[in-house]
């Protein structure tokens, strides 16, 4: 099957898109892909956001350091450290808490 067979139809970024993006993410093998990809897929400032909230999930999920802490070793502002927290631990997809629990059960 082609790229072109999985196409979404309708306006772009709707939950059909999401879930076109979340399966292209699946066949990625390598960090080195994901990293390849992920560079095609988002601007330089885009990629940044996203990995300063993940340093952020791992630095609450290590548990070491507040909030404020965070905040002003990683430079993001403590609106986005409350974020992360508040969906590493009560927002119902809990997709930080998954991907960390898995990493640690890798280790």
């Amino acid at each position: 099957m082609n790229a072109r067979q999985n196409t979404p139809r309708g306006p772009a970024g709707g939950p059909a898109d999401i879930d076109a993006l979340c399966e292209a993410l699946l066949v990625l093998r390598t960090a080195d892909e994901a990293k390849r990809f992920l560079m095609d897929l988002a601007t330089p400032g885009e990629l940044a956001a996203l990995a300063e909230r993940w340093r952020v999930a791992l630095m609450l999920d290590a548990g070491e350091k507040s909030y404020r802490e965070i905040s002003a070793e990683t430079g993001v502002s403590t609106t986005t450290v409350t974020r992360v927290a508040r969906f590493l631990s009560q927002e119902p997809h809990q997709g930080y808490r998954l991907v960390l629990d898995r990493l640690r059960e890798t280790a």
